[in-house]
């Protein structure tokens, strides 16, 4: 039974979207099928936050190797929580002056908004900063011009990391102005103005990144329509904790 319902439970569930996707008088069981997966996921969220309390208890109650960071967690989460529960700072909404707890814990003022806007942004924005140097000493690293492909790829990696910086649109801006001082812009500017790094820098990312985008995505759906096949038809099990493939 540990395996049977389960595995009737997503086929049933898969199919029946899959159904309500393609036949419009069945549209209405998606509906219902998506209810009762919002109540699943959160009583996966209470147990995904009593499942990092445990832990992070356990390893501050132990002592163990970045104990601290644990703490930071906890009393993070504890505070991020109570905040956001509580809606301490939500004004009651205008229909319903005396409800306060009908307003909406994320709206502009509230606590929640305020942790959200100047504590999880700015640390958001340090860790992608710190991503960012993160890949391009990478990039440095392995990029080697060793054939025609990697020195392609080189040169395009290199244009695009200068074309986003300020000083090459700087740099862009005053060519652009000295060359009018000497040739008629409406001759040189619709050649010239498309060898600048920051429109170079576009249109790498405009057409050739978004073709190579495009195909990759095809690629994920093709992956994904496979993986789900698989998972319907109780070939692929993982999700229930096993071994079985």
């Amino acid at each position: 039974m540990k395996r049977t319902v389960p595995l009737f439970l997503a086929a049933a569930t898969g199919f029946v979207l899959i159904v309500a996707s393609f036949v419009p008088a069945a549209g209405s069981w998606g509906k219902y099928a998506v209810d009762w997966f919002n109540i699943l996921a959160a009583l996966a969220f209470v147990l995904g936050g009593g499942s990092l309390l445990s832990q992070h208890l356990k390893k501050i109650s132990d002592q163990q190797a970045g104990w601290g960071y644990s703490l930071v967690t906890v009393v993070s989460f504890l505070a991020t929580l109570v905040v956001g529960l509580g809606k301490f700072g939500v004004a009651p909404p205008t229909l319903h002056p005396d409800k306060v707890w009908a307003g909406d814990y994320k709206e502009a003022g509230s606590g929640f908004s305020w942790i959200f806007d100047y504590l999880y942004t700015p640390l958001a924005a340090t860790m992608f900063s710190i991503l960012a140097c993160f890949v391009a000493s990478a990039a440095f690293r392995a990029f080697r011009a060793k054939n025609v492909e990697a020195t392609i790829l080189l040169v395009t990696a290199f244009i695009v990391l200068l074309g986003r910086t300020y000083a090459a649109i700087w740099i862009g801006d005053q060519a652009d102005w000295l060359a009018s001082q000497v040739v008629d812009p409406a001759i040189w500017h619709p050649y010239v103005t498309g060898l600048r790094l920051d429109k170079l820098t576009e249109t790498i990312m405009d057409v050739f990144n978004t073709a190579g985008t495009r195909a990759i995505m095809i690629g994920i759906a093709l992956g994904i329509v496979s993986t789900s096949l698989k998972v319907l038809l109780g070939v692929d099990r993982s999700y229930l904790g096993s071994d079985d493939r």
